[in-house]
């Protein structure tokens, strides 16, 4: 199985399209969506694929991103993420809580911790956890997204070349 992980859009469509286009390349099975999502019309993209939300400190209009993400049938868990796939148990959040980052990398309890906020990709293992910043779709240099195997746990990040705005 194949994670998807995306971070920091704020809204900007065009960079987003490329970052989803360069995930379907890449055949993810699901995505996660780290926060700093942007308004509500940037969910609509998301549509039909698989995704996890959580929200970043920039994501101020939270109930209208709520409503986008449930119109579309996709999964808003506000601050924190939780799931298992692929035998891996997965936690993620936006990254601008420290305690709260922190303290999910150091629980032991998951095989990979997603972040974002800082818009810069980044990778490290720390006990067994497996901690990821897939960098930004938006006000980044390069652009990244990041690819997890999830049966290997071969993680790489993907830089987003073609970008029209």
């Amino acid at each position: 199985m194949r994670l998807g992980v995306i971070s920091d859009t704020h809204g900007h469509c065009d960079y987003t399209k490329a970052a989803l286009s360069v995930l379907e390349q890449q055949q993810v099975d699901l995505l996660i969506h780290c926060g700093d999502i942007g308004p509500p019309q940037i969910v609509g993209l998301f549509a039909g694929r698989e995704t996890h939300f959580v929200f970043g400190n920039t994501d101020q209009d939270q109930v209208d991103l709520r409503l986008a993400i449930a119109e579309v049938g996709l999964v808003c868990h506000e601050y924190r993420g939780d799931i298992e796939r692929g035998g891996r148990r997965i936690g993620f959040l936006h990254g601008d809580d420290a305690g709260a980052f922190m303290e999910m990398i150091a629980s032991g309890q998951y095989d990979l911790v997603c972040y974002g906020h800082t818009h810069q990709k980044e990778l490290h293992q720390q006990g067994r956890t497996w901690v990821l910043n897939p960098g930004a779709v938006y006000r980044a240099s390069p652009h990244t997204v990041a690819v997890v195997d999830l049966d290997s746990m071969h993680i790489e990040h993907v830089v987003i070349e073609q970008i029209s705005v």
